[in-house]
């Protein structure tokens, strides 16, 4: 088990443009290394996904799963695990999704970002094969945050609004209010 360091905002690498993996590494020894190392960084970080430039390594490599997941406590489904090698994802929706995001290269911030709802997504796993799936919802959202990190972009790029960015406690205890107040009326 190899845990790596999470690469934060402002490293320059994270806003690098990952390179493909080449058709014969997809399968090799080095690649199914880096996957694993990968799921077991995402696990002790507790994340719901990650992609290798987070790491410093500029391979188009995603890795997401998650069951119950503490960073993300009102989430009630499960995601399971997967690798995605190259991914392409094409929107099929225009309708938007919006989502308070987190990400383990901002650490302790959230933003509010709005992405297509619907995609199409295209990808190879370790094992070579191809695959073509439709995904919407949550599960939209965490593919296309996680694929964003192999094109040099961080969610908070895609902010809606800037004011719509802060640190989790400070959010939760808007919210709160928010909340206490809109039942108070």
């Amino acid at each position: 088990m190899a845990v790596y360091k999470i690469l934060r905002a402002g490293d320059q690498v994270l806003r690098q443009i990952a390179k493909p993996v080449p058709e014969n590494e997809i399968t090799a020894k080095e690649t199914k290394k880096l996957v694993r190392d990968m799921f077991d960084t995402m696990i002790d970080a507790k994340g719901l996904g990650l992609a290798a430039p987070q790491i410093g390594i500029l391979k188009q490599i995603v890795v997401i799963g998650f069951s119950k997941n503490e960073r993300y406590p009102k989430l009630e489904s499960e995601m399971e695990r997967q690798v995605l090698i190259n991914p392409v994802i094409t929107p099929v929706r225009s309708e938007i999704l919006g989502f308070w995001e987190g990400c383990l290269s901002v650490p302790g911030m959230r933003g509010y970002v709005e992405r297509p709802s619907k995609i199409k997504l295209a990808w190879h796993d370790e094992k070579g094969e191809a695959f073509e799936k439709i995904i919407d919802g949550f599960n939209a959202v965490v593919y296309q945050h996680e694929c964003d990190h192999l094109q040099g972009i961080l969610y908070l790029d895609r902010l809606k609004d800037p004011r719509l960015f802060g640190f989790n406690e400070e959010l939760e205890i808007a919210d709160s209010i928010n909340k206490t107040q809109t039942e108070a009326v």
